[in-house]
């Protein structure tokens, strides 16, 4: 424990390593004045309002619409969406005037949120839907939903997936609890809209400090004398794997629930318990979870990528002796995939799915329609995930350790 105590010391003994760590928090002020500068109340005059009595006032406003979205709701919902739209406020062409029709509709414009996803084409959203709809068509909101699939997988989608996987993506429609149950929830849409940038940021940073946990020896040309102790092929060599996994552990758990605690001590915890359906960011999802069961994807499939990147750049240390080459590692594996993305290639989007710059967006991959075929069974990328990169992972550390402990000492 000693000879890991002095690896991670010598870590946190460099200037670079105190300022990488001065550079997270600086990360997590700007994220939390953009989250307080973006959640706005309106109020009846058309002025914006920010700041945190200004969120205690939209939360106040939105929990009068708290419960099960049961027909009636919608219905209602719809009923005053359509009267506010009638309003000369909503109808005016001056800016000012239809922020004051847009205050009378912000406790409800989740749901709105929700009837402009569900009434429209499955890959379009008018803003303005919502106002030419009949309280009566409240009756199909649910049926909607999985009608709107259906029709995407029979036109645009129907190149996209086998038969396998446009039945498995269905039945993941039809599994959704109804009524859907809604509640304030803006303390964890701001969560894990920000949460992709906070892990990666803290992977790159983690990646620079163990970047010389390796390589240090060999840059000093210390190498020769740690080789030759006692313990430095065996214990010494542990010590350095250790404190890698130390400083890792410590460090992105501490910066996560510190981000945790600030952004829903501000915005609050309401809403852990509602589908991630019950907002238009997770509408479309087809994993049947809580906001909750989201967060703990989250930050656990974060921890896990960030462990995967940082035995990566270790491993890269300990094989070539340079501190240099092995911090790009996180930066390849991160900003590589982006170049990538966005390709109507089913195919390179199934690769683009596995790699591990998806563990550290968990809330985009519970969004995508990622589907894998494995032994005649349909196959969603979360589990997949989670599995591939644990065997790796278990993998990669024993290939350190026997990398390290077997360096030739040159003069």
């Amino acid at each position: 424990m000693i000879m890991t105590y002095y690896e991670i010391k010598k870590v946190f003994s460099k200037k670079g390593s105190k300022v990488a760590l001065i550079f997270i928090f600086i990360v997590i002020s700007v994220v939390l004045s953009f989250i307080i500068g973006d959640n706005k109340y309106v109020n009846r005059n058309g002025d914006a309002e920010s700041g945190i009595s200004a969120m205690l006032k939209v939360r106040e406003l939105k929990k009068e619409w708290s419960g099960e979205l049961t027909e009636d709701v919608l219905r209602k919902i719809i009923e005053e969406n359509v009267r506010i739209s009638q309003t000369p406020e909503a109808k005016s062409n001056d800016f000012r005037q239809n922020d004051i029709a847009y205050s009378q509709r912000q406790g409800f414009m989740d749901i709105r949120d929700l009837l402009n996803c569900d009434y429209g084409e499955f890959n379009d959203y008018n803003y303005y839907l919502a106002d030419s709809l009949s309280p009566d068509e409240a009756v199909d909101f649910y049926s909607n939903r999985i009608k709107n699939l259906k029709n995407w997988l029979e036109t645009d989608g129907k190149d996209q997936f086998s038969e396998k996987e446009k039945s498995y993506l269905i039945r993941a429609y039809e599994k959704m609890k109804t009524p859907l149950y809604y509640n304030y929830q803006a303390g964890w849409k701001n969560l894990f809209q920000y949460s992709p940038s906070i892990i990666m940021i803290l992977t790159l940073v983690l990646g620079f400090l163990c970047a010389g946990i390796f390589s240090g020896e060999f840059q000093l040309k210390a190498n020769a004398v740690f080789y030759s102790s006692y313990y430095g092929r065996n214990k010494a060599v542990w010590a350095k794997v250790k404190a890698g996994a130390i400083i890792i552990t410590a460090i992105y758990w501490a910066v996560m629930l510190l981000y945790t605690m600030l952004v829903l001590g501000i915005l609050g915890v309401d809403g852990a318990n509602c589908p991630i359906q019950s907002s238009m960011s997770g509408w479309k999802s087809i994993y049947n979870i809580t906001n909750a069961q989201e967060y703990i994807l989250i930050v656990l499939g974060g921890y896990l990528g960030c462990l995967f990147m940082q035995s990566l750049t270790m491993l890269v240390s300990a094989k070539t002796n340079s501190s240099v080459i092995a911090v790009i590692v996180p930066f390849i594996l991160i900003f590589l995939p982006s170049f990538l993305s966005g390709t109507s290639l089913p195919l390179l989007n199934k690769i683009l799915g596995l790699l591990p710059d998806q563990m550290l967006q968990m809330n985009q991959v519970v969004k995508f329609f990622n589907l894998y075929e494995i032994g005649g069974k349909v196959f969603c990328a979360v589990p997949i995930l989670i599995i591939s990169y644990s065997i790796l992972l278990l993998l990669i550390v024993p290939v350190i350790y026997f990398i390290y402990r077997r360096k030739e000492v040159y003069n």
